[in-house]
């Protein structure tokens, strides 16, 4: 699948904004608060139903606006979208409103987050494919994304959160009962956590008596169970993903991932609870899983942490990235999109040409300050994209 275009409405900097991109390589150029990193956002989210920057998603939405709107045409690689649907957003959303079945060679995406404020309530989150709205599920995966930025040449000496974030990235896109546990997992966690925290406040710690006793102790069961259940799921996944790592060719740069997993299970547990409700949060499971990057010097293993230079641990980096496309490929059948952030900002010209060489046969969108930093033989066959100031 081809991201076509991409239609912002109110999404941060963005009032109303759309652009078309080349089946290939499309370069975004523009100064710095252009709104190129909002751009990649938006993408991300599209594809995703996230942002790689904000927990929030109320952060999307434009300054005093109360809803914002991402849409997406995807189609195959050699399918050109009709009149109608070069619209967008209109396209086949018009069409399905008419009673007209949609193409099933083209597929609109959209998400539309609107704030408390606008639904008298909670925050909305919908996610729609071709006017009809899905679950988040449906969104996942559906185009595959791999980003390149500038935050990300620090997952080998960065704290364990982004080097999880980037197993989630791999995962959630390739593998659905993944993704399953790993909202299960988040939402089971939440409600264990606040268990402990009610029960820092009571005398749990020395035992229940009588029916509120009971009916506490079984209230931590069931989340338990669920913990133990889909945290198992998601720690045979990542140790699968990781032995791939290590196991495929290595073309840029020879390294060795070691997982540092938080193993969870009824004995962990019990084994942990008095430190738990001391903490008021669960202290094992995956959600405090790692792994460390290690490359040989002297014919011994060594953490690149302390004992890469800074130019090793981005060449690791790149491969990691490198190796994720891979993944991608070989578990979905799918070439992911690819998107390039600012990347010019923190590589150099070998760095970045080995970025280029290896990912020349997947869509492409590269943004950047400056024209004169895109090698010429691939400005000369991108679309270009100018935001001004």
């Amino acid at each position: 699948m081809i991201l076509r275009s991409l239609y912002l409405q109110h999404f941060r900097s963005y009032t109303n904004k759309k652009l078309d991109f080349s089946d290939e390589f499309s370069v975004v150029i523009g100064p710095n608060t252009a709104g190129k990193t909002n751009l990649s956002e938006a993408i991300h989210l599209l594809l995703t139903g996230k942002s790689f920057r904000t927990s929030r998603d109320t952060d999307m939405i434009a300054f005093d606006e109360a809803i914002t709107r991402v849409g997406g045409m995807l189609s195959e690689n050699n399918v050109v979208a009709s009149e109608s649907e070069a619209t967008f957003p209109d396209g086949i959303a018009a069409s399905v409103a008419k009673g007209e079945p949609p193409r099933n060679d083209t597929v609109k995406m959209e998400v539309v987050i609107a704030s408390p404020q606008a639904t008298g309530g909670r925050l909305s989150k919908k996610f729609l494919i071709n006017g009809v709205t899905k679950a988040k599920s449906a969104f996942v995966g559906l185009l595959p994304i791999v980003l390149f930025r500038p935050e990300e040449l620090e997952i080998i000496i960065d704290g364990p959160s982004l080097r999880r974030d980037f197993l989630n990235s791999v995962l959630e896109q390739t593998d659905r009962e993944y993704a399953v546990a790993k909202h299960t997992y988040e939402r089971s966690l939440r409600q264990r956590n606040a268990l402990l925290r009610i029960a820092q406040e009571t005398p749990f710690r020395q035992g229940y008596k009588g029916q509120a006793g009971r009916a506490h102790a079984e209230q931590f069961a069931y989340w338990d169970d669920l913990l133990i259940e889909n945290g198992q799921i998601l720690t045979k996944k990542r140790e699968d993903f990781l032995n791939f790592v290590n196991e495929f060719e290595q073309t840029i740069f020879s390294l060795t991932t070691t997982y540092d997993k938080s193993t969870i299970s009824r004995e962990r547990l019990d084994m942990y609870k008095d430190a738990e409700i001391g903490a008021g949060v669960t202290l094992v499971g995956p959600h405090r899983d790692d792994f460390f990057v290690s490359m040989n010097v002297g014919g011994k293993q060594k953490d690149m942490r302390d004992f890469g230079s800074r130019g090793q641990q981005r060449l690791a980096v790149l491969q990691l990235k490198m190796l994720q496309i891979a993944y991608i490929l070989e578990k979905t059948g799918k070439k992911p999109l690819l998107v390039l952030d600012d990347i010019f900002s923190e590589l150099d010209a070998h760095h970045i040409q080995l970025v280029l060489d290896n990912v020349r046969e997947s869509q492409g969108i590269l943004t950047t300050t400056h024209k004169e930093f895109v090698p010429k033989k691939i400005l000369d066959k991108a679309t270009v994209i100018e935001l001004e100031k």
